[in-house]
């Protein structure tokens, strides 16, 4: 009995290898592609460019998002150097490991090995945090920051309150906090934590002073870590945390029903949740309430509507079976399940309430989840073992397998799906090349690279309707930001002669137009009424001229017709 039992252990974990192995390369083989995905040509490597092309950090007002904290964009800068903007997709998944590793000792510690390696596994391949692998964005670094930064706090109340681990723990929250905003999250969360658990669990009470100073010493030490982007930004903008804010304490004004866009609603606030998704998605006040589920279920990567990534389902379902009262445990796992549950339920429920949910938005409360999905997995496998009913127990093993295909499955398929979608072959085995790869994903790249060879260097371009994505772009630019369709908004809608346009564009210091045709057109087309649509045409007919067509992209340089 004891070979056998030790003859599955060895096959389960050879299993559970394989399956890491075979997703870390997986990850590899979708990331050796050239970037393509939205937020990287935008910011992520958007903002560090221009500041190797300004030979240091300068502020860029035209991009709001340069105004973030830029702890992994900063590492960017050393690839992008190089001249590799494949590498930083590396960096990004590096993270993604670290947090692996992470829960993979916390599980190793608390349960064992074949467990500790299921929660890895199971990290690795959710399709959220696949599709972070694979792209050049920030939030595995808040996640591991933000992972690191919890499982030190209980790591702290483990040993005694050992003041150690508290200023690590602060440590890893201000990296959080200088990685993205959301760590401001996290860092409000774990400050409530640090004074709550030391007078719950300290032996021998001490009065208020010392859990007061142990959370001011917190927020100290993390504020310190986040001091350089707080006196950046005071310095640029007097607002320590510009955009969330247009002061120290006053949000800033709502945006209007017509200027809402969900790419840039967490810059300027605005609209709750429930009126944002009315108004959008005309959802009625039940299918918002029950987000909190949906979010499991209905994920969809692209769609603002269903939450822009997916998560997998057991990731809800599984954690509801940590608590039951299978076997006995001691009470440091019972209060530490119980901090995990409670920091990921408040971060969720404040999250909740942003104008925009998205998947990203929550990602670290997705380490928290997996080791309570993996304590509830354990309890399962014990209640089936203990089953007398020799039926009974072969039809609970059925079932607790049929659990752990499904939960892998769907993972599994998503990385397949990505494949289909990344399409990274052609592109290794040189069957297409760079230029085809990227113009296949981004139509607007080779107008951008007729700019960036064709154009003079005095150049200065307006992007219309090509949703801010400016990393490809060598010549000066201005994003078409909200603001910036807003102001070309009342430019139109002020302008009494087709000239007026010209002159506008030239108080900008536009040379150049770069727009997608279809996006504007139907901008107009909704917008404007006749008289204005044929204002604008006649702009373009006598004040431009089109010197560039391709994929649905125009670039007209503006004529000096006044």
């Amino acid at each position: 009995m004891k070979k056998i039992m030790i003859r599955k252990n060895w096959f389960t974990k050879v299993s559970l290898f394989t399956l890491l192995a075979v997703i870390i390369i997986s990850i590899i083989i979708l990331s050796l592609v050239p970037p393509i995905s939205r937020d990287a040509l935008v910011h992520h490597l958007n903002v560090p460019k221009l500041y190797l092309q300004h030979w240091g950090m300068y502020e860029i007002p035209s991009l709001p998002f340069s105004y973030y904290p830029m702890n992994l964009d900063l590492i960017y800068l050393i690839p992008l150097h190089l001249g590799n903007d494949i590498a930083p997709k590396f960096i990004h998944f590096g993270f993604g490991l670290l947090t692996a590793w992470l829960i993979f000792g916390y599980l190793k510690r608390r349960l064992n090995a074949i467990y500790a390696l299921f929660g890895a596994v199971f990290f690795l391949s959710i399709p959220i945090i696949v599709k972070l692998s694979i792209t050049v964005y920030v939030d595995l670094g808040l996640i591991f920051f933000s992972t690191a930064s919890l499982l030190l706090l209980l790591k702290w109340i483990k040993t005694g309150f050992q003041l150690r681990y508290l200023v690590l723990s602060a440590t890893m929250c201000g990296l959080a906090l200088g990685t993205k905003y959301n760590g401001l999250l996290v860092f409000f969360l774990l400050t409530l934590f640090v004074p709550y658990l030391y007078s719950k669990y300290l032996k021998k009470k001490k009065g208020i002073i010392r859990p007061v100073g142990y959370g001011i010493l917190f927020v100290i030490i993390a504020l310190l870590m986040f001091s350089p982007w707080m006196i950046r930004n005071y310095l640029w903008k007097a607002n320590p945390v510009y955009p969330l804010y247009d002061n120290w304490f006053n949000p800033s004004n709502p945006p209007t029903l017509s200027e809402i866009d969900p790419e840039e609603a967490e810059e300027k606030g605005g609209l709750g949740l429930f009126a944002y998704r009315t108004i959008s998605y005309n959802e009625p006040w039940w299918q918002i309430a029950i987000i909190p589920i949906r979010i499991f279920f209905e994920g969809k990567d692209g769609s603002d509507k269903y939450f822009d990534g997916k998560l997998n389902p057991f990731l809800l379902i599984l954690p509801m079976f940590a608590f039951l009262k299978i076997r006995e445990e001691n009470e440091v796992l019972t209060r530490e399940k119980k901090l995990l549950l409670a920091f990921s339920a408040l971060f969720f429920v404040f999250a909740f309430f942003s104008a925009v949910m998205r998947v990203r938005y929550i990602a670290p409360i997705v380490p928290p989840l997996v080791i309570l999905a993996t304590f509830g997995l354990r309890n399962i496998v014990d209640y089936v073992k203990k089953i007398q009913n020799r039926t009974a127990q072969k039809t609970g093993t059925a079932i607790l397998v049929l659990i752990v295909v499904l939960l892998l499955g769907m993972n599994v398929l998503y990385i397949i799906e990505q494949f289909r979608y990344v399409t990274p072959f052609g592109y290794l085995t040189g069957a297409v090349n760079r230029e085809e790869y990227i113009t296949k994903y981004r139509p607007e790249y080779p107008a951008m690279q007729y700019v960036n060879k064709n154009l003079s260097a005095e150049s200065r371009l307006l992007l219309i309707f090509l949703g801010k994505r400016g990393y490809y772009c060598d010549r000066e630019y201005i994003p078409d930001t909200r603001g910036q369709v807003n102001k070309l908004y009342r430019l139109i809608k002020n302008a009494r002669r087709p000239n007026d346009l010209v002159v506008g564009f030239e108080e900008m210091g536009v040379t150049h137009l770069i727009i997608e045709i279809g996006l504007f057109s139907k901008w107009t087309t909704d917008l404007f009424d006749a008289k204005r649509r044929k204002l604008v045409k006649a702009f373009f007919a006598n004040y431009t001229s089109l010197i560039y067509f391709q994929n649905g992209v125009g670039l007209f340089r503006l004529t000096d017709n006044l």
